[in-house]
């Protein structure tokens, strides 16, 4: 009996260590199965990410070469790219950095007004030069403003710091427009802000949305 109670504890030995084998090999598989799905899924997210990113990029470009006036197709190739990548450093919608410009000088080269506010986002000299340290631009005078990724870098910054001085996207709008002092006078006056710039950015910006939906 005691013998037999002996070969039952030598080959219990060896049917646990083969029984623990078999549970490390399936959790181990268990883990990298676990892992590989995971790691599917990521790919998967990050060609999703990319497509989306690559189909608005396209959007824009197209929005571009169908409104610009006076640019060549090296130049709207660029614009599409600054207009992407700037509106993204500032979480805008592209097609609303689009709206803005197609707004201000209507995609016009070398655009300027009648208070001399030039470029792409017509960014009046003075307050170009005031924003190109912070926005880390190279400034050459007034015609810096003429070359389309300077413009853009400048307008699409000083919209973020009136978008951060004033907490409120209309209003950020209307100063881009009038003028931060000016905006601020007509606040203190308790007077209503002006709607019609603000409005023709804002039907700008549904119009394109619904001509280049991504």
């Amino acid at each position: 009996m005691i013998q037999v109670d002996r070969i039952g504890i030598f080959l219990s030995k060896p049917i646990s260590f083969l029984l623990v084998l078999i549970y490390l090999l399936q959790s181990g598989l268990l883990i990298f199965l676990i892992r590989d799905k995971f790691d599917l899924e990521r790919q998967i997210t990050f060609q999703q990410k990319r497509i989306t990113e690559l189909e608005e990029r396209l959007q824009v470009f197209k929005a571009i070469e169908d409104f610009q006036i006076g640019f060549s197709d090296d130049e709207v190739g660029l614009l599409a790219e600054v207009i992407y990548t700037e509106s993204k450093r500032y979480r805008y919608d592209p097609m609303f950095v689009m709206a803005i410009i197609l707004t201000e000088s209507s995609f016009r080269k070398r655009q300027i007004s009648s208070v001399g506010a030039r470029g792409l986002m017509q960014v009046v000299p003075f307050v170009g030069a005031s924003l190109a340290p912070r926005a880390g631009v190279n400034w050459e005078g007034s015609e810096t403003l003429f070359e389309p990724e300077t413009n853009i870098k400048l307008g699409t910054f000083h919209l973020f710091e009136q978008i951060l001085k004033f907490g409120d996207l209309q209003k950020a709008i209307v100063a881009y427009n009038v003028g931060e002092t000016r905006l601020r006078g007509l606040i203190r006056q308790n007077v209503p802000l002006p709607q019609k710039y603000f409005r023709k950015v804002i039907d700008n910006y549904k119009m394109l949305k619904e001509a280049y939906k991504v």
